[in-house]
């Protein structure tokens, strides 16, 4: 099953999900109108009455019994789903999350974010906000958000305390895996939704508590009584909540470690973290509570429940190393250190920091993707350790202002500002205008500064220094954020044309900063088939053959040709590639092909394969249009090596 066949799963899923919350809506409300018809209506009962004639005879309050109790459940779903409307950061914070700095000296929390960085910029995604959850002792991790603009990746103590650097790859890959299959967005949905079958219980919960402190007995009898009953009704809730939890979960479990082996090609990594938690006296366990989070954690984050939210923590060490055996859990125990992780750590950052030397600033990793239209779809979604390789060397290669510069808060915009600078001294001055007067002469200065030491920056990291930079850039406030597409937007028009890499960059930030200001919003598909956006995808594939072959318009013709044959099975040639006006007709094209479905994205996506690699051979503004064309569609695009004429 590939990234597409995974995004379409989810999205059934969700309707699945919808069915088991109307269930589970209907059988509450059965059981309070049951509560409030004994409580009011026992003596119909006591008197012989039959069950039916009870109803019929208090329908007016049956219907406002019904009406009171579904509107409690569905406006505690759009209240909790509100609260969450920040995305995956929110969910990090209210469980005691810390943002880890970019600044940080803390080793342990560095490797953290090289790890996340490289799997983010080798997957083709922004990286995520990384978070620690300060006060857990047990190994857990969880990624959260509605898309990948708004995603956050956070761990546990626990976890940087005691799993080694493959090993806390393993778990990042896990969760990158949850990112890919559309678990991320479909976890988030289910805290909100399920908030409102589990607020019953926590009704009844409030009601016992306030019938302690009653005046006397005689009138807090009552009260006990209403709570209780009130209680055990919210139990129906959340037996339905972890029913529908181990529902949606278990075996994407299972799937999600799959995943993280093929993503890092070393199976003892994330087993020896599955490893650890049965060796750990914490286990994976969370002192905060667990029971909104649980089926979006790494492993369990509760102790024995009924219907768990993920396999058996045995079952999972087995599937990716079937000679495990149980009594290996006491050998790891004794093994276990939280301070050697940290020496380790610091090794691996003085290592890292040799590494950056010049002579290896243009170092290249040991290759990319391999663009083959027939398994592209594969991959999407599931990059493997040579794109990991590529991105963390990519990383290691930009140079150290630059690179500092993109975690900060404070100049993370002027590092995107300065790859829009122009090489034309005068339409560079001109933009240095610009940008002093939207964000400050400081800021000019900055970007002068910059332009000196990032002299050079290799085009191949250009769009790797934009993914790194922004998880500062979204904490921006909301105002300043609009403001800023404004001025990259006049910064790509300061010349009057507007080049491939230049409407790559801006569409990227302008796609995934929307999807910030409103994650709730994002979509990875929608349900349109392509036969009714023929056009669209027409004009699509002819920019990407007329910029692949900007000065030979027989082999753009040629190129387009494939492409449109493999997708509609076309076989008149076309008679030109050429787009008139074609950012503003490509900005068009993209709005509408992203409400497609998921299946047709991946046939989409394997005809702009074969019209790139039909000359076998890629360029620059090939590859920067395959990677915004898939950012703004909502598919990850593994990174893809630079042809050496281009490095």
């Amino acid at each position: 099953m590939n990234f597409f066949e995974h995004q379409d799963k989810a999205r059934r899923q969700t309707r699945f999900l919808v069915f088991l919350f109307v269930l589970a809506v209907v059988a509450i409300i059965l059981a309070v109108n049951v509560l409030v018809l004994s409580l009011f209506a026992g003596h119909m009962t006591a008197a012989g009455a039959s069950a039916g004639e009870v109803w019929r005879a208090n329908a007016g309050m049956v219907a406002a019994t019904t009406l009171i109790t579904g509107a409690i459940i569905g406006l505690a779903s759009a209240w909790r789903s509100l609260q969450l409307r920040g995305g995956g950061g929110e969910i990090a914070r209210q469980l005691g999350g810390s943002l880890v700095e970019p600044d940080t000296t803390d080793p342990l929390r560095r490797r953290l974010r090289n790890v996340v960085e490289e799997m983010a910029i080798a997957s083709g995604i922004p990286v995520p906000e990384i978070y620690v959850l300060e006060h857990e002792q047990g190994i857990n991790a969880f990624a959260a958000g509605y898309s990948t603009s708004d995603a956050a990746v956070a761990v546990t103590r626990g976890t940087l305390e005691h799993l080694d650097r493959d090993e806390l790859q393993g778990v990042i890959a896990h969760e990158f895996a949850h990112i890919f299959n559309g678990d991320m967005r479909l976890n988030i949905r289910l805290i909100g939704v399920l908030f409102g079958i589990l607020v019953i219980s926590i009704i009844g919960r409030r009601l016992l508590f306030s019938a302690r402190f009653a005046r006397d007995s005689r009138s807090a009898a009552p009260a006990l009584l209403i709570g209780l009953a009130v209680l055990i009704i919210g139990y129906v809730g959340l037996f339905f909540g972890r029913w529908i939890k181990s529902a949606v979960s278990r075996q994407r479990e299972f799937l999600a470690d799959a995943s993280a082996v093929q993503f890092t090609r070393h199976p003892d990594g994330i087993g020896g973290a599955l490893k650890k938690i049965g060796a750990l006296y914490a286990g994976s366990y969370l002192t905060a509570d667990a029971e909104e989070v649980g089926h979006m954690l790494f492993a369990r984050g509760m102790g024995y429940q009924m219907f768990a939210t993920h396999p058996p923590l045995e079952d999972r060490i087995r599937a990716i190393d079937p000679g495990f055996q149980p009594d290996q859990f006491k050998q790891i125990a004794e093994q276990l250190s939280r301070h050697a992780q940290a020496r380790k750590a610091e090794a691996e950052e003085a290592a890292r920091a040799a590494a950056e030397s010049p002579e290896d600033g243009q170092r290249r990793g040991p290759g990319g993707l391999m663009l083959n239209p027939e398994n592209l779809a594969e991959q999407i979604g599931q990059p493997g350790l040579n794109q990991v390789f590529l991105a963390a060397a990519l990383a290691a290669a930009i140079p150290r202002p630059l690179e500092r510069a993109a975690h900060s808060d404070e100049w993370a915009q002027e590092v995107i500002c300065l790859l829009l600078l122009s090489d034309q001294e005068e339409v560079r001055e001109k933009q240095l205008l610009m940008i002093a007067k939207a964000l400050g002469s400081d800021s000019e200065g900055q970007v002068r500064a910059l332009r000196e030491a990032g002299a050079g920056l290799a085009p191949a990291q250009r769009l790797p220094l934009m993914e790194i930079a922004f998880p500062a850039i979204r904490r921006r406030p909301p105002s300043e954020l609009v403001d800023f597409m404004k001025l990259i937007d006049e910064l790509i028009h300061a010349d009057g044309r507007i080049d491939v890499f230049e409407y790559a960059l801006a569409r990227l930030v302008s796609s995934q900063i929307k999807d910030v200001l409103s994650p709730g919003r994002a979509r990875s598909g929608g349900s349109k088939k392509l036969e009714a956006l023929a056009e669209p995808a027409r004009v699509l594939l002819s920019v990407l053959a007329h910029h692949g072959h900007p000065e030979q318009p027989d082999q753009a013709r040629a190129a387009l040709a494939v492409g449109l044959g493999s997708l509609f099975n076309e076989v008149d040639y076309p008679s030109t590639a050429d787009v008139p006006g074609w950012p503003e007709a490509l900005d068009d094209a993209l709005k509408r092909l992203d409400a497609l479905r998921m299946l047709d994205k991946e046939r989409l996506v394997s005809a702009m394969a074969r019209i790139v690699m039909h000359d076998e051979q890629v360029i620059a503004e090939e590859m920067e249009l395959m990677r915004v064309i898939c950012g703004v569609l909502h598919v990850p695009l593994p990174l893809m090596d630079t042809p050496p004429s281009q490095a």
